[in-house]
């Protein structure tokens, strides 16, 4: 049986090793940068969100608001009183 003498990888071994952190290392602050990224446009996205919904609420105003006048007008102008229309 031969001896096999491992002996002479340990300094490859030891550059791998230092290969793979630094390799972990980068990634690590890859995920960091993407996160922070992704939280901006969340916020971003939210912020948007919250105003249009704020512009939807006032335009259902309006037209909720409208068309309660328009069908008193259309119900004026049925009962032929057109006095009652407001314009």
């Amino acid at each position: 049986m031969e001896f096999i003498d491992f002996g002479d990888l340990i300094p490859v071994a030891g550059i791998f090793a230092g290969v793979a952190f630094a390799w972990i290392g980068l990634k690590h602050r890859q995920l960091v940068f993407e996160h922070k990224n992704a939280e901006r446009e969340a916020t971003i996205q939210a912020e948007e969100k919250r105003r249009l919904e704020q512009r939807l609420a006032v335009l259902e105003r309006i037209v909720t608001d409208r068309g309660i006048q328009t069908a008193e007008q259309i119900e004026a102008l049925r009962d032929g009183e057109s006095d009652r229309v407001r314009t």
